[in-house]
């Protein structure tokens, strides 16, 4: 069967070559610079609702769209132009319209999946729909390959593969893009209301930091040294807050050699944030309302519809749980910071749980994740995790052993991550040093000491709260879809 398809739409791409000749040769183009187009087709709905069947408006217009319906029946031609925002309206050419000739030309040079410029009225047909009687036509771009069925699903592989024409084809993957958008400009608006400004820091870096995390490795010719795509923009948006730039954010790409499922992307949409003389109680109140926020510009409430018409609430106060209280209700056994290396091998080992390049906090977070994660439906803040795993982070003020920061879990998986950073430049060095170690050791995840950063750190950073959160994350809590549905080019093999 597939090899019929291949040659099936090779014969339809060769006719549609001699249709492209055709209006080449008698001086016509089949790829026009621009077409004379006065109106959009949503702004035409918009202007003529509620119409009686069998009415001319007087309104005459020009419009553009792509064909994805055609029918040609003698005398009266009838094709469904659809705009890129998905709406549609009826073009129908008449013999008495249009011409003999005019028409003929119709039936031999257009096909599915044409974009096409109609001018004439407005009217309503007799069965009541909302069409232009063609007074003028001609082609905007010639489509050489046919469409898709549009009444058969594309399979997951095509969508993400060919996202243009899942775009033309369903409706679902145009919300998700125009969700996406609304969802950022609300960040962007939040952000400002509370007095932040919008920054820019380097994709390319001499050395990976700000999460641990395998970085992508490129080489730079005109400096001649290699360079690393970044894994986070944190130590930079840091020295902004260093050089007193109090309240910054930034919206941008992360790139991480890592795995890819239906939560993670090698390339992936970031935001980050950092408040000077805030912790991470005060970022944890900021994600809320970020997250509320958007979740009503979106849909106009709290409470979200996923893409399969499961209702989720993001509404009200979001509970705060700690990390190992939680991991010992649920385990049935205290697990504390103190708790011996050995215990906690143990009990990974009875449930089948195993660590690379193993260290205590690492024990503790993916023993959380096996007993703990899946039961958090409602938006759950984790509070206070293993000091160990967290190089970047200020130690709990009251609890030894731990550090002030929270990931943020929705429907099961982590979504943003908040911190009291650490701000002392002779601890954070002490840090860098003990990852480093990690490093001689093999984690290709541990970071490096940075120079520069500790630089900066001596200059005076002031107390400060910092978050990060996902884009293709926060568009997976509102739309109930996979990762790949959220981005509109995923990388794929």
């Amino acid at each position: 069967m597939a090899d019929d398809t291949v040659d099936d739409t090779s014969e339809q791409r060769e006719v549609r070559l001699g249709k492209r000749a055709r209006l080449i040769e008698r001086g016509e183009q089949a790829y026009p610079v621009a077409v004379p187009v006065t109106d959009t087709i949503g702004a035409v709905r918009a202007r003529h609702t509620d119409l009686e069947p069998d009415v001319a408006t007087g309104d005459v217009v020009g419009l553009a769209g792509r064909i994805v319906h055609l029918r040609n029946t003698g005398k009266l031609c009838f094709a469904s132009l659809q705009a890129g925002d998905g709406s549609r309206i009826q073009a129908m050419v008449s013999l008495d319209a249009v011409g003999e000739e005019s028409l003929a030309d119709w039936k031999a040079v257009v096909d599915l999946g044409d974009h096409l410029f109609v001018s004439g009225e407005v009217v309503t047909s007799r069965r009541g729909e909302l069409s232009i009687m063609v007074a003028e036509w001609r082609i905007a771009a010639k489509a050489l390959l046919p469409l898709p069925n549009l009444h058969t699903e594309l399979s997951e592989e095509t969508r993400v593969r060919s996202r243009y024409l899942d775009l033309i084809t369903r409706p679902a993957a145009r919300r998700n893009v125009v969700t996406r958008a609304t969802a950022v400009a609300s960040l962007r608006a939040t952000f400002a209301e509370r007095g932040y400004l919008e920054v820019e820091t380097p994709m390319l870096q001499t050395q990976h930091g700000g999460a641990s995390a395998r970085p992508f490795v490129t080489h730079s010719n005109a400096f001649d040294t290699d360079l690393f795509l970044r894994i986070a923009p944190e130590l930079f948006l840091k020295r902004a807050v260093v050089g007193g730039l109090e309240r910054v954010f930034e919206i941008n790409r992360n790139f991480r050699n890592e795995g890819a499922d239906s939560t993670h992307s090698p390339e992936f949409a970031m935001l980050e944030s950092y408040e000077a003389y805030s912790d991470y109680h005060g970022v944890a109140d900021l994600v809320q309302d970020l997250i509320q926020r958007s979740a009503v510009a979106v849909g106009g409430s709290t409470t979200v519809t996923w893409t399969d018409g499961t209702e989720f609430d993001l509404g009200g106060q979001w509970e705060r749980i700690s990390m190992y209280p939680s991991l010992s209700a649920a385990a049935g056994v205290e697990i504390t910071p103190e708790t011996p290396m050995a215990e906690l091998v143990a009990l990974a080992e009875r449930v089948e749980i195993e660590v690379a390049h193993p260290i205590r906090g690492k024990y503790v977070e993916e023993l959380w994740e096996h007993f703990v994660k899946s039961s958090l439906l409602r938006p759950t803040f984790v509070m206070d995790m293993p000091l160990d795993t967290s190089p970047l982070v200020r130690e709990h003020r009251s609890i030894p052993g731990v550090v002030e920061k929270f990931d943020l879990y929705v429907r099961g998986f982590e979504l943003a991550t908040g911190y009291s950073e650490l701000t002392d430049p002779v601890v954070q060095r002490q840090r860098f040093v003990d990852q480093a170690v990690l490093a001689a050791g093999g984690d290709p995840e541990a970071m490096r000491i940075d120079e520069e950063f500790l630089r900066a750190l001596e200059f005076g950073m002031p107390p400060t709260g910092g978050l990060g959160m996902g884009i293709d994350r926060l568009l997976m809590a509102l739309t109930g879809d996979g990762i790949r549905e959220t981005i509109l080019f995923p990388l794929v093999k």
